[in-house]
Formats: C-alpha cells, structure tokens, sequence
C-alpha cells in the first residue's frame, strides 16, 4: 500500500471512529434517560452552538487570540531558556532545577499573582498561558542540543567552526523534530492556561462563559464551550503538524518507507 493511500485509510478510520463516538454518545443518552444536567446529547450541544454563535463569538476570538499571544511568548522564551540550557553544562545544573520547581506549582496559584501585578483581564489570561507552555519547550530543545555527538562537534571544531556555528548549522536542526514535538504539547497547556485564568480573573472567554453556565446549570452551553476549546486545540495541533512534516521531513523518511 503505498503511503498516500495509508495516509488516507487512517484519515477515514479517524474520522469513522469519531462519528461513531458521537453516534454512541447520542443513543446511549437517549437509551438511559440521561438528565441534561447530567450529560447533555450531542445534538443539543450542537443546537446551542448554532443558537448562541454570535454570542460565543467574540469570547472564542478573545481565547484564541490571548492563547496565541501566550502561546507565541512561551515557545519564544522556551527556545532561549532551552538553548541556554543545552548549550552550558553550567546553566545545565543551575536553572534546571529552579524550572522543575516551578512547573511543579499549580498554574491556578499564580493567576491571583498575576491579576494583584496586571490587574484583571487579558493580561493574566496572556501570562497564564506562557508560564504553564515554557516547560516542555525548554525541556524538549534542551535534549535536541545534548543529543549532538560530540564526535560530530569535535571534528566541526578542527574545521575550525565555531560554537555558534555548530549550534545554527547542527545543534538547531537536529533539535526541530524535538521543538516541534513540545509544541504540540505546549498548545494544548496554553488553552489550559488562558481558560484557567478567564474563569478566576476576567470578564470575557470562553472560560468565563463556561463559568457563569455552569453557574445558572445551563450544563448545554458548558459542553459548547468545552466542544469549542477541543476544535480550536485539534486545528492548532493539525497546524503544527503540518508545519512540522514541511520543516523536518527528513526525521519520517523511514516512517514512510515501512508503510510503503
């Protein structure tokens, strides 16, 4: 089966295996008399998106946006703080622990930090979603740059490169698939992060009207925020996917010569 053909098969047992989840869900919920505050069907989750869209609008751009900006400042700062790392058997052993310690803290203990230095809004919705992403950017960059050969990096030096040359030329490179890796990780934390702080210390997005449904047990508009957030983190995924398979395609050569 030749590789296009495989990809496809998966892409239409995806799709198959999601439909029929739904399919599930929906007959189970009808069978069993499930409450709508409970679990509601998702067919009236799809009636509330349709009947509430120009209301869930804006609070879905005002997630997405501060998820980006949180998101770009996290993977920004991950790369630096990661090629520090793995470029410096020193800042190694100096600021490792301190990041495994901090990521170690519940990110909802430092929202009400966030809002007594930025006030309430999207700032601490912006700074919640960077702090909680950096981590497994800087981890996974970090273990790019160690897995340089040495061997590779001595021979390079006798050639008379530099180390800022072998860190562009090779130790960057080799450590893409591992960034983008992080990034698909880092994406899904970064709308953990945004929601986290929208539903404590802000008047706008998708957490705060999660927030306040869940309040008036309007359990309905609950699942259509969730079911939101899911579709927003799936197309973000896909993006760094596609990105991802366009910048390193050399790291799935062998992939797709065992599917061939």
């Amino acid at each position: 089966m030749s590789p296009s053909a495989s990809r496809l098969r998966q892409r239409l047992l995806s799709a198959g295996a999601l439909i029929g989840f739904f399919l599930l869900w929906e007959a189970g919920c009808r069978a069993f008399g499930v409450s709508d505050l409970v679990l509601p069907r998702p067919s009236q989750i799809l009636a509330v998106l349709v009947q509430k869209l120009p209301l869930l609008w804006p609070h879905t751009v005002q997630t997405l946006s501060t998820t980006l900006a949180g998101f770009g400042l996290g993977v920004l700062a991950g790369v630096l703080i990661g090629v520090l790392i793995g470029s410096s058997r020193l800042a190694y052993d100096v600021a490792y622990p301190l990041l495994v310690g901090f990521s170690s803290i519940p990110k909802v203990a430092v929202v009400p930090i966030f809002v007594v230095w930025f006030g309430a809004g999207t700032v601490p919705a912006i700074m919640t979603a960077m702090v909680i992403s950096v981590f497994p950017v800087v981890v996974n960059v970090a273990t790019g740059l160690a897995t340089t050969e040495p061997e590779l990096e001595d021979v390079l030096k006798v050639l008379g490169a530099s180390r800022l040359d072998i860190l562009w030329n090779v130790g960057l490179p080799r450590a893409l698939p591992y960034l983008f890796a992080s990034l698909k990780i880092a994406i899904t934390l970064a709308f953990v992060g945004s929601v986290l702080s929208e539903t404590v210390a802000a008047n706008k997005g998708i957490g705060n009207v999660m927030m306040i449904a869940s309040g008036n047990f309007d359990v309905p508009l609950v699942f259509a925020g969730l079911f939101i957030l899911a579709v927003m983190g799936v197309a973000l995924y896909a993006i760094s996917a596609f990105i991802e398979a366009r910048l390193t395609g050399w790291t799935q050569r062998k992939t797709d010569m065992a599917m061939g």
